[in-house]
Parts: structure tokens; C-alpha cells; sequence
């Protein structure tokens, strides 16, 4: 059986002044519609109970405000720790070492070891630095864990290569195409070496051409590199050609997880069926 990488189970995450009196009424079974009218309190995930394994890609979906982003910060702790508050469980088993490591509440030493080491993140806007290169934009994950600077050039060399702008290395990020800036910060998430990518709507912004093909990018990636990969869209095209599983999110529950075809074939409920209605039998899943 493969192994788990992470184990989610009865999360909750709220942002507001008073945590607690969502919790209580997350207890009392009041919605998340009516925690905000009455207590001004944002109940952004709830009762999410998953697990994400090693080596997949996990796709998490769902529409504008649905909770697909709050949830995937929860996983290195940017949610529940720097930004609001958590109730639950996530449990992170490190592949190299098979420890298991609760990201709510493990030191603080610990959590910035796993963010530097463990689990990367791609964000939508890119967060490339203007004032430096290619180069310097990709060694700067090595450079803040003290890697020997040849080191750092070499494993730079080798995920520029891998992204196919060794040639672009001296450039810019005003230079340079979005499509190409997207492959700058994923060669600077695999710089690391990370075991885990996290990834927060990275193509959005980008045109069909260029979309699709950093899709395939994604996927060599993954196929040659044997990464875990959580990825949130609200795209279903993009969800099936990419995902391993996918699960939709509506009003932070997770209301179907499954394979792309599962969910097609037997869809949880109305808003599953909607996302999934236009797709045929003709779908290459289903060849």
C-alpha cells in the first residue's frame, strides 16, 4: 500500500477575534453563513478529514471562495499558525526519516525546517524578486540554507535545465513571458529538493497554449522527480489531466474526493455533478 504523506483529520480553520466561539458553534451546528452574520467570524475550512500519499498529485477544487486555498497553506502551517486558527489534526510523515510530524504543533525550528527542506510552494503571482536574475531568483532558497555557493550553482544549473531556461538565466523577471516566469518559481521550488509542492493556482493567469503545456511540465516532473504534489484549480479539464485524485470543495468541505472518474460516474451530490457535467465518455480517463 502506498504510504501516507499526510494525514488531515476533523480540521477546522477560522479567521476572526474569536476563534473560539466559532468552534462552539461549528459544535452547535450552526452554518458557516450564519457564524459569519452573527459573530463576524470566517469558517473558512470544517470538518475536513483526508489523506494526501506519497507521491501523488492531489488536486483540491472548487469555486471562488470555497476554502481550496485556506486549506492548502494549512498543509505547511502558513494557516493555523501565522494566520488564523486551527482545530484538528495534520500529520506530516517525513519520507526520508517516516517520522511523524504534527504541523500545528510542533516547534517553531521545526515548522521553518520543513518550509525550507520538506514542502515548497508555487504561488499564483509568481513572488519573483525584480532586482535579481533567473539565477539569482532560483539559488535563493540554497543561499538562505547556507548551501556552498558551487553546490548552489549546480542544482541551479540542473532545474533551469529541467525548465528549459538555461539559456534564460541572466534575464530578468520583467524579461521574461509569464509562462516563463512560472517556470522560474517552479525551479525554484525544486531547488530545494522538497519532497512536497504545494500549489496555489499557479496557470490561472496564463493563456491556453502556454497553460497546457506547463501542465505537461508538471507532469514530466513529477513522473521523473516521484514528488507529492497538492494543487488547487478551480478548472476540472485541468483537474483531470493532472490529478492522481481529485477532491471539491464547497463552503471548506470537502464534498467528494476520488479519482476523476469516480467523481464522474458517481458524483456525491448536485454541486459535484455540476462541475462534472461537461465531461463525456470520450474523456481520454476513461481510454
Amino acid at each position: 500500500m502506498t504510504q501516507e504523506c499526510f494525514n488531515i483529520s476533523h480540521l477546522d480553520l477560522v479567521f476572526g477575534k474569536n476563534p473560539n466561539k466559532a468552534f462552539n458553534a461549528l459544535d452547535a451546528g450552526k452554518s458557516r453563513d450564519q457564524i459569519h452574520k452573527e459573530l463576524n467570524q470566517i469558517v473558512a475550512v470544517r470538518k475536513v478529514s483526508f489523506k494526501v500519499y506519497q507521491g501523488e498529485i492531489l488536486v483540491i477544487m472548487g469555486l471562488s471562495g470555497s476554502g481550496k486555498s485556506s486549506l492548502l497553506r494549512c498543509f505547511n502551517g502558513m494557516n493555523g499558525r501565522s494566520h488564523g486558527e486551527v482545530r484538528g489534526t495534520i500529520q506530516f510523515r517525513d519520507p526520508s526519516t517516516q517520522q511523524l510530524i504534527d504541523i500545528i504543533h510542533c516547534p517553531k525550528n521545526e515548522l521553518m525546517g520543513i518550509r525550507k527542506n520538506k514542502i515548497s510552494m508555487v504561488f499564483q503571482q509568481f513572488g519573483l524578486m525584480p532586482w535579481r536574475t533567473v539565477e539569482e531568483n532560483v539559488a535563493y532558497p540554497l543561499e538562505i540554507q547556507k548551501i556552498p555557493i558551487e553546490e548552489i550553482k549546480k542544482q541551479v544549473a540542473e532545474k533551469l535545465h529541467l525548465v528549459g531556461l538555461s539559456e534564460w538565466k541572466n534575464k530578468f523577471p520583467h524579461e521574461l513571458s509569464g509562462g516563463m516566469q512560472q517556470r522560474v518559481g517552479l525551479a525554484r521550488a525544486f531547488v530545494t529538493d522538497a519532497d512536497v509542492l504545494l500549489m496555489d493556482e499557479p496557470f490561472s493567469a496564463l493563456d491556453p497554449l502556454h497553460r497546457k503545456h506547463l501542465q505537461d511540465e508538471i507532469l514530466q516532473l513529477q513522473y521523473n522527480l516521484k514528488k507529492t504534489i497538492i494543487f488547487v484549480t478551480h478548472d476540472f479539464s485541468e483537474a483531470i489531466r493532472i490529478g492522481s485524485r481529485i477532491a471539491i470543495m464547497d463552503s471548506g468541505n470537502i464534498l467528494q474526493i476520488g479519482t476523476a472518474k469516480d467523481l464522474i460516474d458517481k458524483p456525491s451530490c448536485e454541486i459535484v455533478k455540476r462541475f462534472t457535467s461537461d465531461v463525456t465518455l470520450n474523456n481520454p480517463i476513461y481510454s
